[in-house]
């Protein structure tokens, strides 16, 4: 096993190319994976919850999680069918404010108080969640565009969609950003060791302040997005989307302790699921298949982060880590 398979930032490609070979293996040149229509198909999986799995995969870097996702992912798509009633970028430019701002109150309770995040996001969760029902009577809510909403999940050279390249624009944006600047060193530094990154004169604050401002946004975009093209928004239609955004942060490079990913990798991530999901539909798989599959792709990249696998894989010479060249230690001189 090579090195560089091993190291995290690989290994995000890396099962993603496995899962496509072994899907397109099991079909047998049937015809029913290698498609056009499952293309299509993943990437408007991939638009659905990509945008919130990057935001929080991004407080996951550094070192703190967002659980108020799930619930701003749904109180957005309610704010922009109501507020977008008659222009529905209006209503998606409202749904992004809302989610934004809700980001950043969070972030400042944070950073402000010093609190944890588990603790002031679930808070967020249930308000975020309380207000859905409040805007919208606790009824279901209807688009009255039903073009717009046509337009944004029709195809666009086959596969994609205006919703699924809004997406990947967002995640090219972040990753130029992230690789482009010191922003995406400071975040790695933050989630490594926040107290070694004030000293060096960082302002972690002002990252942590970022980075929940941007999961909400990317939260809000999303579920305004599925909910334009879904035509339909509820207040708890859209609350199941916290468990894949995690599951993809991780499948993506992610570290649960920080410090580690990049928005690639959690884009990598998110694909594996979504190409399993397309992939075991079009094979004819029963719905549990996926979640086994997916059980056992993170139980075995848990294993793979875990101290003492990474020991007995050192002692192996299977290191995460290159080791300096040179003679064997007994013909070294003296």
């Amino acid at each position: 096993m090579s090195n560089r398979l091993l190291r995290p930032a690989v290994r995000p490609y890396l099962i993603l190319a496995t899962v496509i070979v072994l899907l397109a293996a099991v079909d047998g040149g049937q015809g029913r994976f290698l498609t056009i229509a499952t293309a299509y198909s993943t990437l408007q999986s991939f638009a659905g919850f990509a945008l919130v799995a990057l935001g929080l995969g991004l407080t996951m870097l550094i070192g703190e999680f967002d659980l108020s996702v799930a619930t701003v992912y749904g109180l957005a798509g309610c704010v922009a069918l109501l507020t977008g009633e008659t222009n529905p970028w209006l209503g998606i430019l409202s749904a992004i404010a809302i989610g934004a701002g809700f980001g950043f109150a969070q972030g400042l309770i944070i950073t402000a108080l010093d609190l944890g995040s588990v603790s002031v996001t679930l808070g967020g969760l249930l308000t975020a969640s309380g207000l859905s029902f409040v805007i919208t009577h606790d009824t279901d809510l209807s688009a009255n565009n039903l073009d717009f909403s046509m337009a944004l999940n029709e195809p666009l050279a086959d596969i994609f969609s205006l919703r699924s390249l809004v997406t990947v624009g967002v995640f090219i944006l972040a990753a130029v950003t992230f690789n482009a600047t010191r922003l995406g060193r400071d975040f790695i530094a933050v989630g490594s060791d926040r107290r070694a990154t004030m000293i060096a004169g960082v302002g972690v604050k002002k990252l942590v302040l970022g980075a929940f401002t941007f999961s909400g946004a990317c939260a809000s975009l999303g579920g305004a997005l599925l909910s334009y093209g879904l035509a339909t928004a509820a207040p708890t239609g859209l609350s199941d989307v916290l468990v894949p955004s995690a599951a993809a942060a991780i499948l993506g490079g992610v570290s649960l302790g920080g410090g580690a990913g990049t928005p690639f990798g959690i884009a990598a991530g998110v694909l594996t699921l979504t190409v399993l999901r397309s992939g075991l539909n079009a094979l004819a798989a029963p719905p549990v298949a996926h979640d086994l599959v997916i059980g056992f792709i993170l139980l075995t990249v848990a294993v793979l982060d875990a101290p003492y696998l990474r020991r007995q894989l050192t002692a192996l010479g299977l290191s995460f880590r290159r080791r300096p060249r040179g003679p064997p230690q007994s013909q070294r001189p003296a």
